[in-house]
């Protein structure tokens, strides 16, 4: 009987060892199958990197929406504008050369990886397009917002006061076929002929007067540490100036870094600590910065540039 029974047994466990891989495969094939009818998240609900260096928050505040989007912050805290292309984005400005101190006009469209001019442009901060514009010695600093024609060329006034090498930084969230949105900053050169005299910084100061209102700020801060600045807008006699929302908040401030101009964006806190503003700025590297606070009162906006060294 042994022998008869002999490949019997064999044969059996020839077959559970074929029902077992058999099974296996099965079950990969129909992973496989699933996952083709439950792809990942869509890729729209997340930006890029270059996101944490355009927007600084305070450490926790994790993502924001920009128009709808979910756009996810990262770590880097590296300077943005150093490019002219960044993210699958160029700027395409149609003139870089201005007369010095003449009224002129600064025309650029946005171009994607496959050299289309962009169209859709998300709206951040209460408007779709950015410029900042600066002369190299940190002189001359204006913060403009351009209009899109149908076509997506952006346009705006602009007169560069003297001559000089100056710098002009494009801010704004592009919105993809697929509805994905990309925040970019994107820096451009720009000319204005004639003899350039640069001026030196200014020593570093934590307060400053502009057009009667005296600007302060508490605060120190620390490369690759997010830390609270706190600014505070005192009119005559020291009492707290009326700000007025500007782009959605109570004040805009821009830090550029000495040297390379590299940019870095920052936002306050959405409710203000008393009569203060807090930002928090996280600064990518040691050196000397020239920072920007835009306030507005009554339906003015007025800016108050600092010096600041990180060490």
């Amino acid at each position: 009987m042994s022998g008869a029974g002999g490949p019997v047994e064999v044969d059996r466990a020839t077959l559970r060892l074929a029902l077992v891989v058999g099974g296996l495969v099965l079950a990969v094939l129909l992973g496989f199958g699933l996952g083709r009818l439950n792809p990942p998240p869509n890729p729209a609900r997340t930006g890029t990197a270059a996101v944490a260096v355009a927007h600084s928050h305070a450490p926790g505040t994790g993502a924001h929406s920009h128009g709808g989007a979910t756009v996810t912050q990262g770590g880097d805290a590296d300077a943005a504008g150093l490019s002219i292309s960044s993210a699958g984005y160029t700027l395409a400005p149609s003139t870089v050369e201005f007369a010095p101190g003449k009224a002129g006009e600064l025309r650029f469209q946005i171009k994607d990886e496959r050299r289309r001019v962009v169209t859709r442009f998300a709206v951040v901060h209460d408007k779709p397009m950015h410029l900042i514009v600066v002369r190299r010695d940190l002189t001359g600093y204006q913060h403009l917002h351009p209009t899109m024609a149908p076509d997506g060329t952006w346009s705006v006034p602009l007169t560069l006061a003297e001559p000089g090498a100056w710098r002009a930084y494009a801010d704004f969230t592009a919105v993809a076929d697929d509805g994905r949105q990309t925040a970019v900053i994107l820096g451009a050169d720009l000319a204005a002929p004639g003899g350039y005299a640069p001026r030196p910084l200014p020593a570093p100061a934590t307060s400053t007067t502009v057009h009667g209102f005296t600007v302060g700020y508490a605060g120190t801060p620390a490369v690759g540490q997010s830390v609270p600045l706190r600014f505070r807008v005192t009119g005559s006699g020291g009492a707290a100036a009326p700000l007025q929302p500007y782009l959605g908040a109570y004040g805009h401030l821009v830090a550029l870094r000495e040297g390379d101009l590299g940019y870095l964006h920052v936002h306050p806190e959405p409710v203000r600590d008393g009569d203060a503003v807090t930002f928090w700025l996280t600064a990518p590297g040691p050196g000397r910065y020239r920072m920007f606070l835009d306030f507005q009162v009554d339906g003015v906006v007025r800016t108050a540039a600092f010096t600041v060294t990180v060490a």
